[in-house]
């Protein structure tokens, strides 16, 4: 199998690596789109633009963020190579979405959602067959996990001695708000109610040292609550090592003969 990888941050540096170090590597062979001022963890070739990808790539990995799925999605998929993407908050983009699905039906191609740094999608999926009542998701992370986001403006992040709310709203306001932070609550949406139906609560705690995420959610299946507590990775506050840990996941069902 030949992969692409988008972005050489912390969530695509652990990606090579464990490609490059396991097993599995030796069957993959790697190519790197990313820009040529970009850092470059010097693992894997790299290439400047997307016309530059090999034509037999067989799968593409978005580890870059909301901007590099919504610079290269579309055309990834016209092309006809799947995509896995960790941007799951770019989808609230109602416009984004229908480029999306227009593009991997031009192309025959399928766009992957990696499950991040959340479980009990799965169990929110089938209780949406049957039914959803009502999905809150909660967020909670140590203060310096919400350094670059709105909520720097709406509390004093730094300075806190006890946990605060700094958002309450839709998954669709969340994943908008906090493109770094609410992937999270993208997954969620997409697995339950919808982005407009989703219930959002995003605290900062200066108590906790692991980011924080839980589930809560009703229907005609019965109820259900879900809670992890989630490392982030060492050299970004903001990503979740899980999230990390899910694109290998996906990769590897996407290899493997038989899958959950």
């Amino acid at each position: 199998m030949k992969i692409g990888l988008i972005g050489d941050g912390a969530i695509g540096r652990y990606v090579t690596k464990h490609l490059v170090s396991t097993g599995l590597g030796p069957h993959v062979l790697l190519v790197r789109l990313a820009r040529l001022n970009e850092a470059n963890s010097g693992q894997v070739p790299r290439v400047a633009s997307l016309s530059d990808i090999p034509d037999d790539i067989d799968l593409m990995v978005d580890c870059a963020g909301h901007a590099a799925l919504v610079e290269h999605g579309s055309a990834i998929l016209r092309r006809g190579i799947d995509l896995i993407t960790v941007s799951l908050g770019a989808l609230a983009d109602q416009d984004l979405e229908q480029d999306l699905t227009r593009a991997a039906l031009d192309g025959n191609a399928q766009l992957h959602l990696a499950s991040g740094a959340i479980g009990a999608l799965d169990c929110l999926q089938a209780a949406r067959v049957g039914g959803l009542t009502e999905v809150t998701y909660t967020g909670r992370k140590p203060p310096e996990g919400w350094q670059g986001s709105p909520a720097e403006d709406r509390i004093d992040l730094m300075g806190l001695t006890a946990a605060a709310t700094h958002f309450e709203g839709t998954a669709r306001q969340a994943a908008s708000g906090y493109p770094k932070n609410a992937n999270v609550a993208a997954a969620v949406a997409i697995a339950g109610l919808g982005f407009d139906q989703t219930k959002v609560k995003l605290i900062a705690d200066p108590d906790v040292t692991a980011n924080i995420h839980e589930i809560q959610a009703t229907g005609s299946f019965g109820s259900f609550s879900f809670r992890i507590e989630g490392k982030a990775l060492p050299d970004n506050p903001r990503s979740s090592a899980l999230a990390a840990m899910s694109v290998i996941s996906a990769i590897k069902r996407r290899c493997a003969p038989i899958t959950t």
